[in-house]
């Protein structure tokens, strides 16, 4: 359900109302990283790290110091990175090439050996696949993914850039255009939204309560204030209903909300909010948004799509 002047309300997954009939084993709950609260599973002179995972991905929120580094020697699929921070400036490395990026960046590196260096203290923020099972097993909810969640399909990567592998980097936030849903980027794993930022409170009469099927979405706030709506379908089996959930989170922090869980996120702040919201493997309604994501021409459509 979304207000007409959003343009998702034109996208075919916008009624809102999830399927009573999903649910036979109860729905899942949201799993939320209160980064701003909690200790890092890692700490050392030059970072701290959190970690929080999805069922297909894991979140790694770094708080780096100038001259740290961050390798990975066999990474076995594409992965990203959000430097949400203006000062701040990273050197990554492949090996083959290495590319300076600075602060208020999206990054995608390729697979195989990489390192990322810190120019300049600041925040950076690292996502990859359930494929990466060492970072996988440092979630700090990784007990809440035991077993797999039959609603979610398993991974499958979407193709790879058509001029092959490489870093690229894109600017994370772009001035907004009408009919144009936040910046969005794509690459073969990840699809990252970086909302319009907005200075004080959302209209409160203007929210977007949807749901998504069979997929989850990462919503990382970066900056200010949010309540995460969110509220569970009832289903026959009343020991499976879930209360209502209206959790006011800071920044950083984030949320991993299941499906088929209704939600919408209220920024709530006084000064500038800002939400990215992250999503593995792409999802093919907002690719198939003409405009839509920006990079569209880097990475091409799967033929039969991953759903």
């Amino acid at each position: 359900m979304y207000d007409q002047s959003d343009p998702r309300a034109a996208l075919s997954t916008a009624s809102g109302t999830a399927s009573a009939g999903r649910g036979a084993a109860g729905f899942a709950p949201a799993q939320f990283g209160l980064f701003d609260r909690l200790a890092p599973a890692e700490s050392s002179k030059d970072a701290r790290c959190w970690y929080l995972r999805g069922q297909n991905f894991v979140l790694n929120y770094i708080e780096a110091q100038a001259g740290a580094c961050f390798a990975r020697h066999a990474q076995p699929d594409e992965y990203a990175l959000i430097v949400p921070d203006a000062e701040m400036a990273l050197a990554v490395d492949t090996g083959d090439e290495s590319v300076e990026v600075s602060g208020g960046s999206v990054v995608f590196v390729p697979p195989g050996y990489s390192v990322v260096r810190s120019k300049a203290a600041g925040r950076i923020v690292r996502l990859v696949t359930s494929r990466s099972t060492d970072m996988m097993a440092k979630a700090l909810n990784a007990e809440a993914y035991r077993d797999a969640r039959p609603e979610i399909p398993p991974f499958e990567a979407w193709p790879p850039a058509a001029d092959g592998p490489r870093i690229r980097v894109y600017p994370l936030v772009v001035a907004p255009e009408p009919g144009r849903f936040g910046t969005i980027y794509r690459c073969s794993t990840f699809m990252i939204n970086a909302i319009d930022p907005l200075e004080g409170p959302r209209d409160a009469t203007r929210l977007s309560p949807h749901h998504h099927d069979d997929f989850e979405q990462c919503s990382l706030a970066v900056e200010g204030s949010f309540v995460h709506y969110l509220r569970w379908p009832w289903t026959t089996n009343l020991e499976h209903w879930r209360e209502d959930e209206h959790a006011l989170c800071g920044s950083p922090s984030a949320v991993v909300i299941p499906p088929p869980a209704i939600h919408t996120s209220r920024a709530v702040g006084e000064g500038l909010n800002r939400l990215v919201d992250i999503f593995s493997p792409p999802r093919l309604d907002f690719s198939q948004r003409p405009g839509w994501v920006l990079n569209a021409g880097d990475y091409p459509m799967p033929r039969t799509p991953a759903m």
